[in-house]
């Protein structure tokens, strides 16, 4: 059994200056292939599966996927409810394996965010699970616009609620499709001293190889969400695949030509956090 909780795989990226890969799921093949990457490199990695991919696949489904594949494989592996809406939600996610839960209250008045946030970390906390959660906003390109993370808001929300990991909103945001975000460092640096629990970036695909390197050695961000970056090496080989046999029609054969890209895209993301240099 490989199955780790997001304290157990943070707490020493933190200690020793690295950070771990989040990598968002959206079927078996690149989830597969994100489990292999990891164990090729010998680091933690975590499964992470989200709105969208739970609408596709049910939530039951995506627990015993993932516990199949953290299972097979030696290195820990993290089974991530990413973005959780509801504490019905988080409490699903733990009742079918999941190792570690976000609840994403970062919508909510901050009183709300803090006490909603506080009752799911108390919950998982009693079930040997982790919790994150979120503070400010994370918006989305071209969509929601993003609302900076206030480091004495910061502050309380990690003292008040327990979480074991703070997402925060310091310039990054979701579905960029170039790494073309800037890090507001005096904002993380404000909200990285009043606080020693690790902070995670979502949106991890806008920011650039060369900063997500250095954030990961030279700061508190221990977890990076990359999801946009993945989906689209997953769709670059797709086309490759379609585009250099026009007879293939099978389903299996279409989409396991998918996997090793995706394992060795993967396995980049993951050496680069885990080795930041």
């Amino acid at each position: 059994m490989t199955r780790a909780t997001l304290a157990e795989v943070l707490a020493p990226a933190m200690a020793e200056g690295h950070a771990v890969a989040g990598l968002v799921c959206l079927g078996w093949e690149d989830a597969r292939a994100y489990a292999a990457a990891a164990e090729t490199e010998g680091a933690p990695v975590i499964l992470q599966a989200g709105p969208g991919a739970r609408a596709h696949i049910p939530l039951p489904v995506w627990g015993a996927m993932l516990g199949e594949l953290a299972d097979a494989v030696s290195v820990p592996v993290v089974i991530h409810l990413d973005h959780g809406a509801s504490a019905a939600e988080c409490e699903a996610a733990i009742a079918h394996g999941f190792t570690s839960v976000m609840f994403d209250g970062s919508r909510l008045p901050l009183e709300d965010n803090i006490d909603q946030t506080a009752r799911i970390a108390r919950r998982a906390r009693a079930a040997g699970v982790s919790c994150e959660g979120e503070i400010g906003f994370v918006g989305y390109a071209e969509g929601e616009a993003s609302s900076g993370t206030d480091p004495a808001e910061a502050t309380r929300f990690a003292g008040e609620t327990g979480v074991d990991a703070m997402a925060v909103s310091v310039g990054n945001v979701h579905l960029q499709r170039s790494a073309v975000a800037e890090i507001d460092e005096a904002r993380l640096a404000a909200i990285a001293a009043e606080t020693d629990v690790p902070l995670v970036l979502h949106g991890g695909s806008g920011l650039s190889r060369d900063l997500r390197r250095r954030l990961a050695r030279s700061t508190k961000v221990c977890k990076l969400n990359i999801g946009t970056e993945l989906r689209m090496g997953f769709g670059a080989a797709l086309r490759r695949t379609l585009e250099s046999d026009a007879d293939v029609f099978d389903r299996i054969a279409i989409l396991s030509r998918t996997e090793a890209p995706l394992e060795a895209l993967a396995r980049e993301i993951i050496r680069e956090l885990r080795h930041p240099g």
